[in-house]
């Protein structure tokens, strides 16, 4: 990850802080007159051949360009730092004290995928929901959870995005919570969980709502650490809301 487009001279007053690289963003960024984009999510996810006008990511490329506004992304190295995504998340769920990785990074223990950490009074999975909801940003999506209501938590794992590859890393955790669970690891987990009497209950939120607490955290450090080189700029983090889903409806009763 870095900087996708820009000139790396270009000099830089107002930067726009967002979770997706998107044409709403842009949008936002244009109207406010930024001079760089940082997104958490990159442009292209995977490898191109192109970045021809014809595309919708092409066509963005393009009239970033045109209106001299750079964008920079931080994905996984914004995953593992520290602080890092996944210290944002714990935080505004309600985390407090010391907060560990659960796949510490080989080289840092400090850094690494997920945090666990701890609620400073004990509660219920049902309250515990209520408060993670309160402390994420609103979505379609809402929250989801698997587990019994009443089921005391103090023990919390969380991991920003998609978490399903580190169910194991949670299994001392009382909750797990992260995004993009699917339905066999999640149904595999809890059901392996109530045969042995133990493992976390699961929360699974919108992918976009984990990761956008990082964008004022990032903000505030790009900031500071400017600043204290002499260099003052105006930030501004992105309410757009860019989650992939855009509304639900439940199915009637049959």
């Amino acid at each position: 990850m870095g900087l996708v487009c820009g000139d790396p001279a270009q000099s830089v007053r107002r930067i726009l802080f967002a979770v997706d690289p998107v044409a709403t963003v842009a949008d936002e960024a244009l109207a406010w007159g930024a001079d760089l984009i940082v997104t958490h999510h990159p442009l292209y996810l995977r490898g191109t051949t192109t970045v021809a006008a014809t595309t919708a990511k092409g066509a963005l490329v393009h009239r970033l360009i045109r209106n001299d506004v750079a964008l920079f992304t931080a994905h996984t190295n914004a995953d593992v730092a520290d602080p890092g995504v996944s210290d944002a998340l714990a935080r505004a769920v309600g985390l407090t004290g010391d907060l560990r990785p659960l796949r510490p990074s080989p080289d840092d223990p400090a850094r690494g995928l997920g945090r666990v950490g701890v609620l400073e009074e004990p509660m219920t999975l049902r309250d515990f929901a209520a408060q993670a909801a309160r402390g994420l940003p609103r979505t379609a999506w809402g929250l989801r959870v698997a587990g019994d209501p009443s089921r005391p938590v103090r023990r919390v794992a969380v991991s920003g995005g998609a978490g399903d590859s580190l169910l194991g890393a949670a299994i001392d955790a009382d909750v797990f919570l992260t995004a993009d669970l699917r339905h066999h690891p999640a149904s595999e987990f809890t059901e392996a969980g109530a045969f042995s009497g133990g493992g976390p209950a699961l929360i699974d939120a919108a992918h976009w709502a984990t990761e956008w607490p990082w964008l004022p955290q990032a903000a505030a450090l790009l900031a500071s650490g400017l600043a204290a080189q002499g260099i003052s700029v105006e930030t501004r983090v992105s309410e757009t809301v860019t989650d992939a889903w855009t509304t639900t409806a439940q199915c009637e009763e049959k």
